[in-house]
């Protein structure tokens, strides 16, 4: 099947279902699959609007080289939109391994080492403090490209308490007070590190960084070098830092349950996506839409290669899956370790479902979701905008689409 083809095909069922909800095409009885996959998603597409979780949502499961289930569940609520093939969502983290491969493919070329500092190439990173009580005092450690890589900077996110502005000195990322990522690098570079680089973890900016690495290494503007080297090959035609009077008016709006916040509104973006900008944030800063994601995941499950177009090797694949920080968020993401900014999962019954070891993903800050999985040769994708984030999604999926891990025997003694 040709790209035209599947686009075709993949778009003409999205409008088919954004009115209406259909029976998934998924065989009942697949290896590895529930039998109810198909009830299993429309009840949960349902209950997360019924509930206030999410507005109108759509889900993809795309299993040995085809679509296997696709709908769209819309909310039909004042304020929302209908979800069409043509709709645009914030991706937010799911950004970071759009920029983990741009890092891959750069590795690849052998234009840096893994254990560079990251001093050579962005020389202000030169001479880091690291916070020290109520003091600070200079890092032990250089910082080094791995540490960005696997989240062990010592860059947290800024603020940390959700609702109170950052400072004028933290690395927030904003096209307002940035107008480009090498003055988002200049202002993170002068302020103190949770931690020495490389000796503990903590979830943070560090993509945001890469992409400015990204553009040194290349010569190139980061969101040029991501369409030359990954979504031109692609097909991914709609992924973008921008939105433009077309795309905006395409933006799907924002459903916030949130304290005394409840609706839908445009007021919240906190990126302004304006074509003047070049601050464009690895971490979070991309709009896509299904079919161009789906594009991304298509190659992440077929080991780097798209169609016959090779975007990064196995070998670097295997980097990316590669645990390099333990069970990151106990309680949170349970049975999850992280390797190059995905999760992977190391325990499916703490996980919740049936799904194989080793699948590997990542979730965005308005409830954008996805997973690869290899064994099953499956990958998902779950979109929406909507906050609060919600970490129970992606697991709820995954026992929808596995079947929920069986209740463990009572203990006899």
């Amino acid at each position: 099947m040709t790209l035209r083809d599947f686009r075709s095909l993949s778009l003409g069922l999205l409008s088919l279902i954004a009115t209406t909800t259909l029976a998934a095409t998924t065989p009942t009885g697949d290896d590895g699959l529930s039998p109810d996959l198909s009830d299993n998603i429309h009840q949960l597409q349902a209950s997360l609007i019924e509930d206030e979780v999410t507005g109108s949502n759509v889900v993809l499961v795309f299993k040995d080289s085809r679509e296997i289930f696709s709908s769209v569940k819309n909310s039909g609520a004042q304020g929302d939109r209908d979800i069409t093939e043509k709709t645009l969502f914030p991706i937010w983290s799911m950004s970071k391994p759009i920029t983990i491969v741009a890092m891959l493919i750069l590795h690849e070329q052998g234009l840096f080492k893994w254990d560079d500092p990251v001093s050579k190439y962005i020389p202000c990173f030169a001479d880091l403090t690291v916070k020290d009580g109520d003091t600070t005092r200079p890092a032990k450690t250089p910082l080094r490209v791995i540490d960005l890589m696997t989240h062990r900077s010592g860059y947290t996110y800024y603020p940390m308490v959700s609702g109170i502005p950052s400072t004028h000195d933290q690395p927030q990322q904003s096209q307002t007070t940035f107008a480009n990522l090498q003055e988002f690098c200049e202002v993170a570079a002068a302020y103190p590190l949770e931690f020495d680089p490389g000796t503990d973890y903590i979830y943070g900016i560090n993509q945001a960084i890469l992409g400015r690495l990204v553009e040194v290494l290349s010569g190139r503007p980061f969101a040029t070098y991501l369409q030359e080297a990954i979504f031109t090959p692609l097909g991914m035609t709609e992924t973008s830092f921008v939105l433009d009077a077309d795309r905006r008016a395409r933006f799907h709006p924002l459903f916030i349950n949130s304290g005394d916040l409840k609706g839908y509104t445009f007021l919240l973006d906190e990126l302004n996506y304006d074509p003047a900008s070049k601050a464009h944030f690895g971490g979070e800063g991309l709009v896509s839409c299904l079919a161009d994601y789906a594009r991304f995941c298509e190659m992440l499950l077929h080991d780097g290669e798209f169609r016959g177009t090779r975007i990064i090797s196995k070998a670097s694949l295997a980097e990316m899956v590669k645990v390099r920080n333990d069970d990151i968020l106990p309680g949170f993401m349970p049975g999850m370790d992280m390797g190059f900014s995905v999760f992977v999962l190391s325990d499916p019954v703490a996980n919740g479902s049936n799904a194989p070891a080793g699948i590997f993903g990542w979730s965005g800050y308005h409830n954008t979701h996805f997973w690869i999985d290899p064994e099953n040769n499956l990958f998902a994708i779950f979109m929406s905008r909507s906050r609060e984030f919600n970490s129970g999604i992606p697991q709820r999926l995954r026992a929808a689409i596995y079947g929920p891990n069986p209740s463990p025997e009572p203990d006899p003694g």
